[in-house]
């Protein structure tokens, strides 16, 4: 049986039932943000690919240290720079590439159609 909000919104459906909506809403290919130190480069997040299909959830588990925070702040374009900066990739919502964005542009995007929730 279906709740009353599945029955409003059929593009929210289980991705293993009939009606469900396959679109991709977040696409990431080949990214890659490098650290620029004065010992030498830092690869934080190197040739990352995902993309996530509405009503998916995609979790990224590692140990300490192996990327996970530098690929979120990649995706809301938050790496400190300097030192860091995305070197490669894309990054696009509904289609739109991120990376391409002026800041005041991504300040409209932040919070509004993507975020970051920390633990």
């Amino acid at each position: 049986m279906a709740t009353a909000t599945e029955a409003r919104r059929p593009d929210y459906a289980p991705l293993n039932q009939p009606g469900h909506n396959a679109e991709t809403v977040l696409e990431v290919e080949g990214l890659q943000t490098y650290l620029f130190t004065r010992l030498g480069v830092v690869k934080a997040v190197d040739d990352v690919s995902f993309s996530i299909r509405r009503a998916e959830t995609l979790a990224i588990v590692g140990e300490s240290g192996c990327g996970k925070t530098m690929t979120a702040l990649s995706l809301l374009r938050l790496v400190p720079s300097p030192p860091g900066r995305i070197v490669s990739g894309s990054i696009k919502i509904d289609g739109r590439d991120l990376v391409a964005l002026s800041e005041p542009e991504m300040r409209d995007i932040r919070g509004n159609e993507i975020s970051m929730i920390f633990q």
